[in-house]
């Protein structure tokens, strides 16, 4: 199982009242549609292998290219993806 060989990032992530508390002062509000965020994070290509998944009914073995939703530290490295993207922007024009 890949998410118990892999070890837990600690990487923080926001709390959503935090959020809510700090977009308070704000006249507008914009909201980032992430719904397909973590299907455009790449999969480095030396872990690609590590990824293999096999459907039922011998269709074949499958590897993900991009980060799939459901792994262990998928929240965590998409966190870190959008700080280091919006880093300059977040606490002034962005929360």
């Amino acid at each position: 199982n890949l998410n118990e060989a892999s070890p837990k990032d600690e990487y923080p992530m926001p709390m959503a009242d935090m959020l809510v508390d700090g977009a308070a002062h704000n006249q507008m509000l914009s909201i980032i549609d992430a719904n397909a965020e973590y299907n455009q994070i790449m999969v480095s290509e030396e872990d690609i292998h590590k990824t293999t998944f096999m459907c039922p009914g011998h269709i074949g073995a499958f590897e993900y290219t991009v980060m799939p939703f459901r792994l262990r530290n998928a929240g965590a490295t998409y966190q870190r993806a959008m700080n280091s993207i919006f880093h300059d922007m977040i606490g002034h024009s962005l929360e």
